[in-house]
């Protein structure tokens, strides 16, 4: 295949290209629509928050929720579909000189949408706490939950700039991993499946929290829906091993 043919085949597939036909956030379409991504003409789609934007109150704000859904995911979604058109116009017009420019900015808003469309649901108006297999995996890998919870905090408190915490299953290893992603794309493992994310873009706290970002991470401990977490462990699990 030549390298014309080679950058057509993967604009093409667009989001199996990037998520994998196997992965487990795909395979969650059946369980949770936010999950789906594309439409049937391989468009980025934006579903409808699963709640209110007054939903997540006092700990998240709706201004804030609006904001973040509206406009930040919003943006990443348009920008991917910009980029996926720009990809396809190079290679009608056989000019590849900047479709190095376009598959990047495609990784980066492509990126966004996947860990803002996870968060949503990662998110709930209670305090939940892991448990069944997801505490017998976060206890064997971590020692205990609040090992962890300490650790994916101070992971998501120190990333250089913007980024992201991300607790993810490795199939590889078939263990639980903390990785501390900048922006949406770097810093990442490759065939890692993230479980549960948390977002430290400014936009996602600066209205309520000001500089403030450990206090928001803090905070999110009170809203983190573990039973959401558990329930992608199950479906990563279950089509990877």
């Amino acid at each position: 295949m030549n390298r014309k043919n080679f950058l057509k085949a993967g604009a093409i597939t667009g989001a199996a290209t990037l998520l994998g036909t196997t992965n487990a956030f795909a395979k969650n379409l059946t369980d949770n629509d936010i999950d789906k991504l594309t439409d049937a003409n391989g468009n980025y789609i934006m579903q409808p928050l699963p709640y209110n934007e007054n939903f997540l109150e006092p700990y998240m704000d709706a201004e804030t929720m609006h904001l973040h859904y509206t406009f930040h995911h919003g943006g990443a979604v348009k920008g991917a579909n910009k980029d996926l058109q720009m990809i396809k116009k190079a290679m009608d017009e056989n000019n590849l000189e900047t479709v190095d420019y376009w598959t990047k900015k495609l990784s980066y808003h492509f990126s966004s949408h996947v860990l803002h469309s996870i968060f949503w649901t990662n998110l709930t108006n209670k305090k939940t706490d892991p448990k069944g297999d997801l505490l017998k995996r976060i206890e064997k890998n971590f020692g205990s939950y609040d090992k962890l919870k300490g650790l994916i905090a101070e992971t998501s408190k120190n990333v250089d700039g913007n980024g992201w915490g991300i607790l993810a299953y490795q199939p590889y290893s078939d263990s639980l991993n903390v990785l501390q992603c900048e922006n949406h794309e770097k810093l990442t493992q490759w065939g890692a499946i993230p479980l549960l994310v948390i977002d430290v873009w400014e936009h996602a706290y600066y209205l309520k929290y000001k500089n403030k970002r450990t206090d928001f991470v803090d905070a999110l401990f009170n809203i983190i829906n573990w039973d959401n977490a558990a329930q992608r462990l199950n479906t990563a699990i279950k089509i990877t091993r």
